[in-house]
């Protein structure tokens, strides 16, 4: 029986903390409310709740009650608010109480006294709040217990993002979400947003990934083509089997070959033993080639072999192999323009250039911003085991309004890193000065955007190339950039080995 309890209790725990993660899918306030609310009142059995959003004068802006009639909303907005509510907001911290009418903080009050509360369960919302959830009675009239009030309080963390991004954006604006019906029938999780040109990509990519065909993904480096190439592979016909991805900019070109289709024993000098390459390791699945564009000559005429006779031949071998995989490639170059200088195969480019999708700039997905940062502020607190931080409206707002010239790549690490200043100053929020810790204070401070954004991009290649002792193929990987693109921007910010900070 214990197990079986145990087993239970588990499986209560999983669909509550399920059910927490499915809020932030919402994109307009008064449904979040409503199912928030019929979702903590079903996991502490509480026979009423009430919950309120402020403004910033901290006058109620939203307000919702579940198991209550219109009028009962009504009267714990006139009276009980300015007992028990108040106390909780008041104070930042949980009101508890397993009978109102015996508890000496509140038996004087007059709505305990007329409405005969007994047990009562309130949390704020957010720190400083910006709201309140409200719990009264519980079924069979018992007392709430510790574990009704640790899930309220994880509830009120995890809700409290949500709602100030949503009461943020203002009227209207959270109502609009480009990507829910593509994503009804295309699985895409990781892709973050509701604008117009992520519902785009997700559209393209929701025809091709049924289907058998070479896929190319361009873009600037950091929009996500990566990510994109996993929601294809796991919505196509072989989600069950292997995906493997290469950079191919980060193999050294001697040994690209090898990497990719294997090689005999003694074919070159560091093949002491058969080898077997990513081809093999895909097999049956889907191989993901990113920076396809620093592909050499040779790898690039094996790979052609490969995509137009489903076999290849690895290094040292007179036997070919047979290769069932499917191909998505993906740079942040022009191939054309590389073809036209005869750097890249034009057979091989056709090939690949099937059905190509172009990932948009954070440029084209301003309004992504907002929900972007929640996603990456909540990632970077898990990640690293830290306590949830609620993110202030100034910082969305600042984070919205910002260039950044890294796109997703750089905006994720900016918030990785505002989240660790945050635990530094022991602040339960996530400020603006802890994501733009050298924004200039003053005007005369300013400079032109253009060169605003050269002297960012020279510090953060500088500062890449030093934390990498300026191992220029490591950085480039780490950075997804093309090893002759960063040699190209070494040259172009006279960056040197010796250079002073």
């Amino acid at each position: 029986m214990p197990a079986s309890s145990d087993a239970e209790t588990c499986a209560v725990e999983r669909d509550f903390y399920r059910r927490l993660l499915d809020l932030g899918g919402q994109s307009e306030i008064e449904p979040l409310l409503d199912q928030a609310l019929a979702l903590i009142a079903e996991v502490t059995q509480a026979s009423t709740a009430y919950l309120e959003l402020h403004d910033d004068e901290l006058a109620p802006r939203f307000w919702r009650g579940h198991g209550c009639s219109a009028d009962d909303v009504a009267s714990i907005r006139e009276s009980i608010s300015g007992g028990i509510i108040a106390r909780a907001i008041a104070d930042g911290r949980t009101v508890e109480t397993p009978s109102a009418l015996g508890d000496p903080r509140f038996e004087s009050m007059t709505s305990v006294q007329t409405h005969e509360i007994e047990a009562v369960l309130c949390a704020p919302v957010g720190v400083p709040p910006i709201g309140v959830i409200y719990l009264q009675g519980r079924t069979g009239g018992d007392s709430f217990t510790a574990v009704d009030r640790e899930r309220l309080e994880l509830f009120a963390r995890q809700l409290a993002p949500i709602a100030d991004r949503l009461v943020a954006l203002g009227p209207g604006r959270e109502r609009i979400d480009h990507t829910r019906a593509i994503r009804q029938r295309f699985r895409c999780d990781e892709l973050v947003g509701r604008s117009e040109a992520l519902a785009r990509v997700l559209t393209e990519a929701s025809h091709v990934a049924p289907l058998e065909i070479s896929v190319l993904i361009t873009g600037p480096t950091g929009t996500g083509k990566s990510v994109l190439a996993r929601a294809i592979a796991a919505n196509s016909k072989r989600a069950q089997q292997p995906f493997v991805a290469i950079n191919c900019a980060a193999i050294p070109e001697a040994l690209i070959e090898s990497e990719l289709f294997g090689a005999e024993r003694g074919a070159h000098s560091t093949a002491t033993h058969r080898m077997s390459g990513k081809i093999a390791a895909a097999a049956g699945g889907t191989l993901f080639l990113d920076e396809v564009a620093e592909l050499s000559s040779g790898a690039q005429s094996k790979l052609l072999q490969l995509l137009q006779e489903r076999q290849y031949y690895p290094l040292g071998a007179s036997t070919p192999v047979a290769a069932d995989v499917r191909i998505i490639s993906a740079t942040n170059e022009d191939l054309k323009a590389r073809v036209t200088r005869r750097q890249f195969r034009e057979d091989l480019y056709y090939r690949l250039h099937v059905l190509p999708i172009e990932m948009p700039g954070i440029a084209e997905r301003r309004d992504d911003i907002p929900e972007l940062v929640e996603h990456f502020c909540s990632a970077a607190c898990q990640r690293h085991g830290l306590r949830l931080l609620r993110i202030a409206r100034r910082t969305l707002q600042a984070c919205r309004d910002a260039a950044w010239p890294g796109h997703l790549r750089e905006l994720a690490n900016a918030i990785e890193a505002g989240v660790v200043r945050a635990q530094i100053d022991d602040s339960e929020t996530l400020l603006e000065h802890h994501v733009f810790p050298r924004a200039s204070k003053t005007a005369d401070d300013l400079m032109t955007l253009h060169e605003a954004t050269r002297q960012f991009r020279r510090r953060y290649v500088r500062d890449a190339l030093e934390q990498h002792d300026w191992n220029v193929t490591e950085t480039a990987r780490l950075l997804d950039l093309a090893r002759g693109h960063l040699y190209s921007l070494i040259h172009d910010f006279g960056l040197r080995r010796d250079d002073e900070r």
